[in-house]
């Protein structure tokens, strides 16, 4: 089906921050599959245990214990914070589940209708569900009658959220990113998930964080959310959790850890060996490595060299991000940059229409990082160049015909 808009492109290998194409190019990754491969391609400790993993077992489902989703559970909760683990099979999915916990803490305070607070330029997947809790309005054309229970309101605006606060007595939950993707790298206030972390204890709601960009170590914490002090009560992962291998998980804690029961929830594939070898690996590779604060020091390199480059250029809006989740605003549309990087051997996305998004593996070097900021900054060069010379032309064509 069409579903996506691909690039003229067929990559067929990888290994460390490169990939190559049918044709044998060479590229280099500054965008990891969206958010996922942060431990790189073809990483050799990912390709032994998964190896040893499919010659040992695959699936059994839930109706038994799994020694393996059981160990992944308890170091995903320990680095987490949290006290229970969920595992399915992606972040729409996991987000689902974050959803139906909300609607269950809601149930359990006799709201009949529960509403959750969710953020204008968010987003949360492609279910039903996930469309309307996404503020996304080209995500949700077509689709008829969005799934209730949702507000929006506009992102890092907690005098939005006390407003509603005082007004309704239906809310039962936040859903927020504690940095946006997909939105264009929207880093919020530094007080502003405390703030929504105060007004969640003083109403008795679930402060619930979508991770599953951020998480994984990619900011330069384990989550985004730990660079302040707040912990969520439910939390969706998973991108990065499995390195390209399937896995999303919802992570809660306190009475909210409680909420699901048999019978409540389910999934056929989600927490099988195969996705939890996966995420055991990825886990004890970030840790070996010591991968997060990897992140840290290359985010700060590329940000600074951005900046740098681009700082007070005509046509940049901003530079921008936490770690090695960076965007690079600019005044125009710029789509087009995506197959101009792909043609100067660089793999890039572009967010929310004018945001340049780089995502890349925190398995980086020094060099590569320069390599892309040097890409990227000169594209970006070019680009505002041109768009100032058409602007140039049209004014001077507007004042003839005047």
């Amino acid at each position: 089906m069409s579903a996506y808009g691909r690039l003229p492109v067929s990559i067929v290998r990888g290994e460390g921050v490169k990939l190559w194409d049918d044709q044998g190019r060479e590229y280099l990754d500054a965008l990891s599959g969206i958010a996922v491969c942060g431990l790189g391609h073809a990483n050799k400790a990912m390709a032994s245990a998964l190896s040893e993993q499919v010659n040992s077992l695959l699936h059994i489902s839930n109706l038994y214990r799994e020694p393996l989703q059981e160990a992944l559970g308890a170091r995903l909760c320990k680095v987490a914070g949290m006290d229970k683990a969920f595992f399915c099979n992606s972040g729409a999915e996991a987000n689902e589940a974050c959803i139906k916990i909300a609607r269950l803490h809601g149930n359990a305070k006799n709201i009949e209708a529960p509403i959750i607070i969710v953020t204008d330029t968010a987003f949360h997947g492609r279910t039903l569900a996930t469309i309307a809790a996404t503020g996304n309005k080209k995500i949700q054309q077509g689709f008829g009658q969005l799934t209730p229970g949702f507000v929006v309101v506009p992102y890092n605006d907690i005098n939005a959220i006390n407003k509603l606060a005082a007004e309704r007595n239906d809310i039962v939950a936040v859903m927020i990113e504690p940095v946006q993707g997909e939105g264009g790298i929207n880093v919020p206030a530094e007080d502003y998930l405390s703030s929504v972390r105060a007004l969640c204890d003083q109403h008795d709601w679930l402060m619930m964080l979508d991770e599953i960009q951020s998480g994984m170590g990619r900011t330069g914490e384990w989550f985004a959310h730990q660079h302040t002090d707040i912990q969520p009560d439910v939390m969706a992962v998973a991108k990065a959790l499995g390195n390209g291998v399937p896995i999303g998980a919802c992570l809660a804690r306190g009475n909210a850890a409680e909420l699901i029961q048999p019978g409540s929830h389910g999934t056929t594939f989600g927490g099988n060996p195969l996705a939890c070898r996966a995420g055991l690996t990825v886990i004890e590779q970030i840790e070996q490595n010591d991968l997060i604060n990897r992140a840290a020091q290359l985010g700060e390199r590329i940000q600074t060299g951005l900046h740098n480059r681009l700082h007070n250029r005509q046509g940049v809006v901003e530079v921008r991000g936490k770690g090695l989740m960076i965007g690079v605003e600019l005044e125009e549309q710029c789509g087009e940059l995506v197959q101009q990087a792909l043609d100067a051997g660089l793999l890039i996305n572009v967010a929310a229409g004018n945001v340049v998004r780089l995502l890349p593996p925190l398995v980086l070097s020094d060099d590569q990082a320069d390599d892309i900021v040097n890409t990227v900054s000169e594209l970006i060069v070019k680009f505002t160049e041109q768009q100032q010379k058409t602007a140039e032309e049209q004014s001077s064509q507007a004042n003839a015909n005047a």
